[in-house]
């Protein structure tokens, strides 16, 4: 699965820990999901989407 979640973060110049820290997960979450080597549980997803205002399939294409 590919995302946009590095560009998000970037745009709100916010670091991995940073994103970690507000969702509530390790940096190490942060840095798999953005590489493709981890998929969200569904209410992460939310949660991402709505930290960026965004629908989940705005963050998360197949």
């Amino acid at each position: 699965m590919e995302n946009k979640l590095r560009v998000l973060r970037a745009e709100r110049k916010m670091s991995q820990a940073q994103l970690a820290e507000v969702l509530g997960v390790s940096r190490q979450t942060i840095n798999a999901l953005e590489t493709g080597k981890y998929d969200p549980s569904l209410p992460l997803a939310f949660s991402l989407a709505k930290l960026f205002d965004r629908k989940i399939e705005e963050i998360f294409f197949p």
